[in-house]
């Protein structure tokens, strides 16, 4: 069967390692830009690492309205709030966060008395908590080791799968993809939440998926054609595997685009990190990923006769490619 369109063509043959020039100072500038908003601005820690007054409220005239819970809540100025159902305790129940406000514990009593004013009778308050600093930073830093542990077992994983020039040039990419997230997170003052961790570790994940269908393409031209120069080699793998990257990342970035636009406020911060990890995460995994490998010299540079045969092998094995390009269509 064929298709008159194609968004990208299966056979493609750009010139990625040309194109490293270019790469490199973008990613670098956006690296260094990422820290200083980091370490200037910080991101906007939301009620998971500040603390805050945690309330279970019970409806006791039907299901709760989420929609004007959080709206009456939000239009109290008390700064963060988080709204959600209970699912244990049906819908009639409701969770309330509110951010952890200045003043000490009066504040956060005075808090209580605003949300339960505010609701009016028909919310009884059956439970009040109010978790402090201490905790939040617990949970920070729980966030912060899970990240790196994560990190850490993909570098042995790929080590094991491949080689250890494969899982330094993985990390690498997943490092730039958690930099630049979290970079994103300063600029756009998105809440910055256990959401926005869990988004980061999925994004990591969807990058080094996307980088070792790149690597595993790259060590079967590396067995097949032995004289081709590394340089052929990460570009044509690039290519053959463009079309599958590309259409991949578009996908999941539609189906974002509709959970961000319709999915209501409690997924937006998750979807938002998504949207522009998942680009990343395709971008990194196509210039950064791959061409990393150059620099590990997996390959020497052969005699002018080897390089030759080197063409020759690309050729042959972008040749084969149409050729069964065309056999499919």
């Amino acid at each position: 069967m064929k298709f008159p369109i194609r968004l990208v063509p299966d056979d493609t043959h750009l010139p990625f390692m040309d194109w490293v020039r270019i790469r490199t100072p973008i990613s670098l500038f956006l690296i260094v830009v990422s820290f200083a908003l980091f370490f200037t601005i910080g991101v906007n820690e939301g009620i998971d690492f500040k603390g805050g007054t945690v309330m279970f409220a019970h409806n006791t005239k039907g299901s709760a309205d989420i929609g004007m819970v959080r709206g009456t809540v939000s239009s109290l100025g008390l700064g963060d709030v988080q709204v959600q159902n209970i699912t244990v305790g049906g819908d009639n129940d409701v969770l309330i966060r509110v951010a952890l406000q200045q003043g000490g514990d009066a504040a956060q009593q005075a808090v209580v008395t605003k949300v339960r004013n505010a609701l009016g009778p028909d919310y009884e308050f059956r439970n009040v908590e109010v978790v402090g600093s201490r905790v939040s930073s617990e949970l920070a830093a729980s966030g912060a080791w899970a990240v790196l542990f994560t990190i850490a077992g993909i570098m042995a994983y790929i080590w094991f799968r491949f080689e250890w020039q494969f899982g330094i040039a993985a990390v690498a990419t997943l490092v730039h993809d958690a930099i630049l997230t979290i970079g994103f997170f300063a600029l756009t003052r998105i809440d910055f939440n256990l959401q926005s961790i869990a988004a980061i570790l999925t994004i990591i994940g969807y990058s080094l998926n996307d980088t070792v269908v790149i690597f595993d393409r790259i060590r079967e031209i590396l067995r097949k054609y032995k004289a081709m120069p590394m340089r052929d080699v990460i570009d044509l793998a690039t290519n053959q595997t463009l079309a599958r990257t590309i259409m991949t990342s578009l996908t999941l970035e539609l189906a974002l685009l509709s959970l961000y636009f319709f999915g209501g406020p409690v997924v937006q911060s998750f979807t938002a990190a998504m949207i522009w990890g998942i680009f990343v995460a395709t971008a990194s995994s196509i210039f950064i990923g791959g061409p990393i490998l150059i620099y590990f010299n997996l390959r020497p540079r052969a005699p002018t006769d080897a390089k030759r045969a080197g063409e020759e092998e690309k050729k042959a094995a972008a040749s084969g490619l149409n050729e069964k390009i065309a056999a499919a269509r």
